[in-house]
């Protein structure tokens, strides 16, 4: 999910494709409600207008686009918010579900 929403720009989007699809596969649903928060990957390249608004924004120089186009402000935060939040998300809905 994180990678067809860093291409598709869209939470929606990805979560309307592969929810399906992961559940075709035969997961069970706690597992694909519990790593729904990967489908937000659209900050792992930073095309998106806010990410560049950041960038322009920051006076102090803190946030940036790196030489590289993978090394970015936005990449460590959001890869930690990214796996935390399905690490958490999968007991919390095999508790739930």
């Amino acid at each position: 999910m994180f990678i067809v929403s860093v291409v598709v720009n869209s939470q929606a989007a990805t979560c309307r494709m592969m929810l399906p699809v992961a559940l075709g596969m035969g997961l069970s649903p706690a597992l694909v409600i519990g790593i729904m928060p990967a489908c937000y990957g659209y900050f792992f390249i930073p095309n998106y207008p806010s990410d560049i608004a950041t960038c322009n924004f920051d006076i102090t120089g803190t946030t940036k686009i790196g030489k590289y186009y993978f090394n970015h402000s936005f990449m460590v935060p959001g890869l930690i918010a990214v796996i935390t939040a399905c690490l958490v998300g999968y007991p919390l809905a095999q508790l739930l579900i």
